[in-house]
C-alpha cells in the first residue's frame, strides 16, 4: 500500500499542471459546500442569538376587536397578580412623530408605554433611567432615547436633561438606551425610536386611546411559554365571546423556531448545490484517470509480464485518483479558512462571526473520498482487467 501510494504520488508529482487542473472541480466544489454552509450557520447563529436576547419567553398579545370589553390597563395588572400562569403584563402603542433638537429635524418612532415594557423587552440602559409608574400617573413629558437618536439627533451619548419637541410638544431626555448592534435589532428599530408614557402619548397622537390594543407579556419562572400562551388564550376568549379571530397570540420562541427551521433548509439546499460542484469535480478526475490508465498501457503491461497482479494494479490506480480528490479537498478546506478569516473581518463590526463548521468539514472529506473510490474505480479496473500482450503491444 505505501509503495502505491508513493507511485500515485510520483504520477501526480509528475504532471502537475494537468493535476490541478484536475483537482479544481474538487476544490471549487469543497470551497462551494464549506463556505456557504459555514455562512449560513454564522447568520442563523446571529439571528437566533438576537432573537433570544430580545426575549423568548415574551408574548405579544394584539386586539383586532374588543366586543365592547376593551382590555384596560386595570385587567392587565389585576391579570398579572391573579394568574400564576402570567408574568408581568406591558401595554404599548406606537406612533410617528417629527422630533426636532435645535436645527435638527427628524421623525421618530415613539412607544408609548408603562414601566414593565423595560423588563419584558429586556432593553438595557446606557445612562439615566426608564419610564416610572409617577410618570404614567402624572402624564410626565419625559422621554427616553434609543442610542442612534441621542447620538444623531442631539449629537452626544450623555444627553440627559435635554428637551427635543415631539410633534411641537417640549420632552425632558431622563434615559439613553445602549448601543445595541445585533442583527435583528437593527432590522427591527427605527433609527430615532423614544419612548414615552402611555398616557402621554395618548396627548400628543390621536390615534392612540385608553384602550389597550396590543400589549406584551413574560412567562414567569417555572412556567413554560406554551403554557402562558395557552392561559391567556383561554382568558381572552373567556372576554372576547369565543371568538378567536378578535386577537393573536404569538410568542418569540416561535420565531426563533421559525428562523431555525428556514436556515436549515436553506444550508441543505446550498450543501446540495456545493455536492453538484464536487460530483461534476469527480466526473472531471475520472476522465482525467482514463487518459492516464491510456498513456501508461504499456507500463501496465510490463508489471503484468513480470507478475504484478490483478489487484495490485486496481489499488495502484484507485489509490491515484483518491489521492487526487483528497489533495483538493484539503486546498478547498484550506481556502475555505482564508475566505471566512476575510469575511469575518469584513463584519467584525456587527454581531455576526464566520468559522469552519467541523462537521461540514468531516462531511466534505468523507464525501471527497467516496467520490475518489466511485469515480475511479472504473477506470482502475479497466486498467486492471487489461491482458499483458495487449498492453505490451500497444502504440509499439
Amino acid at each position: 500500500m505505501i509503495l502505491a501510494l508513493k507511485m500515485a504520488l510520483r504520477s501526480i508529482y509528475s504532471n502537475k499542471l494537468r493535476s490541478i487542473l484536475t483537482m479544481l472541480g474538487i476544490i471549487i466544489g469543497v470551497m462551494a459546500l464549506v463556505v456557504l454552509v459555514s455562512l449560513v450557520n454564522g447568520a442563523t447563529s446571529s439571528v437566533t442569538d438576537a432573537v433570544s436576547s430580545l426575549g423568548s419567553d415574551m408574548i405579544t398579545v394584539t386586539i383586532s376587536d374588543d366586543k365592547g370589553s376593551p382590555i384596560t390597563f386595570e385587567l392587565l395588572d389585576e391579570w398579572q397578580k391573579t394568574e400564576d400562569s402570567i408574568g408581568i403584563c406591558a401595554p404599548y402603542a406606537s406612533a410617528s412623530v417629527t422630533g426636532k433638537y435645535g436645527s435638527n429635524n427628524a421623525t421618530f418612532t415613539v412607544y408609548g408605554t408603562t414601566p414593565y415594557y423595560y423588563d419584558v423587552e429586556g432593553l438595557m440602559l446606557s445612562l439615566g433611567r426608564f419610564i416610572k409608574q409617577t410618570d404614567v400617573d402624572s402624564h410626565s413629558r419625559i422621554c427616553v432615547l434609543n442610542y442612534g437618536a441621542a447620538t444623531e439627533l442631539i449629537g452626544y451619548e450623555d444627553c440627559i436633561g435635554e428637551e427635543i419637541s415631539l410633534n411641537g410638544m417640549k420632552f425632558t431626555v431622563v434615559g439613553v438606551l445602549s448601543e445595541n448592534e445585533s442583527i435583528m435589532t437593527s432590522m427591527m428599530n427605527d433609527s430615532y425610536t423614544a419612548y414615552i408614557p402611555y398616557t402621554t402619548l395618548m396627548r400628543i397622537s390621536t390615534s392612540v386611546t385608553d384602550d389597550v390594543t396590543t400589549f406584551v407579556l413574560s412567562t414567569p419562572e417555572g412556567v413554560s411559554v406554551d403554557d402562558t400562551e395557552k392561559r391567556m388564550e383561554e382568558l381572552l376568549l373567556e372576554r372576547f365571546e369565543d371568538d378567536s379571530d378578535a386577537f393573536s397570540v404569538s410568542a418569540m420562541d416561535v420565531m426563533e423556531d421559525a428562523m431555525s427551521s428556514i436556515t436549515s433548509v436553506l444550508s441543505i439546499l446550498l450543501g446540495g448545490i456545493a455536492a453538484i460542484s464536487l460530483i461534476v469535480g469527480g466526473i472531471g478526475i475520472m476522465n482525467i484517470m482514463l487518459v492516464t490508465v491510456t498513456e501508461r498501457t504499456r507500463e501496465i503491461g510490463i508489471r503484468k509480464a513480470i507478475g504484478a497482479s490483478r489487484g495490485t494494479i486496481l489499488r495502484q490506480f484507485l489509490l491515484e485518483a483518491v489521492v487526487l480528490c483528497m489533495l483538493g479537498c484539503g486546498i478547498g478546506i484550506y481556502l475555505s479558512w482564508l475566505i471566512l478569516q476575510i469575511a469575518a473581518g469584513i463584519v467584525s463590526g456587527i454581531s455576526m462571526s464566520f468559522s469552519l463548521n467541523g462537521t461540514v468539514v468531516l462531511i466534505s472529506v468523507i464525501f471527497c473520498f467516496f467520490i475518489g473510490v466511485v469515480f475511479g474505480i472504473y477506470p482502475a479496473n479497466k486498467a486492471a482487467k487489461m491482458k499483458p500482450i495487449d498492453a505490451l503491444h500497444y502504440g509499439g
